[in-house]
């Protein structure tokens, strides 16, 4: 007996550590619908819009764009913005102007010179250099969003599921950190971001009802093609070549057939 005390104190000691690695463990990622999935998929050009929307209007405030230009979002296989559109939202933008022609960097109130934007300008970042942006953030650098779901395992599911996974009750026994917000998707689920969506965070110009979960899969979509704008076409260009090498073998049956068959 006096062996089995000790024996009961270590067991119960390693299931609680392993209990306690097990609550930072990230749970597996939401699998959601997405129109890009698959050989077939293509972009959905409203989502692409609202999501677009929404990276403006809530995710651009810390998150920066750096790979794509203003032109982009008139391009062929994108969200769908004309030309003049798109120059109306490049001239939204206040782009940094370099000396002008006196040699001047700054206005008369020491402010940096800017200029408004053009087609060939790439989204200018929220803040002029990373510790402005760490010191925004509590320390934290919010990462650029241009290849983000290309380099997140789980590609747009983990994206979906991080900005949804806010608002839960953390489990027992789990501590959240000060400046930290429960995340169960992230690793170690401690997360420098606070929760960046609510219902109404935007008002989408087509109706669409702007709940949190619309939002996200808007704006997962625009940044899924951020990531990759040449989706659709790659898409094309494999069921192109999956025609041309079932022709191609339907011809050489043909000609094995008529040429070869029977003849040793």
């Amino acid at each position: 007996m006096k062996f089995l005390l000790p024996l009961v104190a270590v067991v119960a000691t390693l299931a609680g550590l392993a209990l306690a690695q097990d609550l930072s463990t990230p749970e597996p990622v939401k699998q959601a619908s997405w129109s890009f999935a698959g050989p077939f998929g293509t972009y959905d050009k409203g989502a692409l819009q609202r999501g677009f929307q929404v990276y403006k209007e809530v995710c651009s405030a810390c998150h920066s764009l750096n790979m794509v230009s203003f032109a982009d979002l008139a391009a062929p296989g994108g969200p769908g913005f004309t030309e003049a559109q798109a120059k109306v939202i490049a001239a939204g933008y206040k782009i940094p102007a370099g000396p002008n022609d006196k040699g001047e960097t700054t206005d008369a109130n020491g402010n940096p010179l800017t200029r408004p934007g053009i087609l060939a300008d790439h989204f200018p970042p929220p803040f002029p250099n990373e510790q402005a942006a760490r010191a925004a953030n509590g320390g934290a650098l919010p990462p650029d969003m241009s290849l983000l779901v290309k380099a997140r395992e789980g590609g747009p599911d983990y994206v979906y599921s991080i900005i949804t996974g806010f608002g839960q009750k953390p489990p027992h026994g789990f501590a959240v950190q000060q400046g930290k917000y429960y995340n169960p998707y992230f690793a170690g689920r401690n997360i420098s971001m606070p929760p960046p969506l609510n219902n109404g965070s935007v008002t989408f110009s087509d109706g669409t009802p702007a709940t949190i979960d619309n939002e996200a899969k808007s704006v997962v979509t625009f940044l899924t093609w951020a990531s990759e704008p040449n989706l659709e076409q790659r898409h094309r260009i494999g069921l192109q070549v999956i025609a041309f090498l079932v022709l191609l073998s339907g011809l050489l049956f043909l000609s094995y057939r008529r040429i070869w068959h029977g003849k040793h």
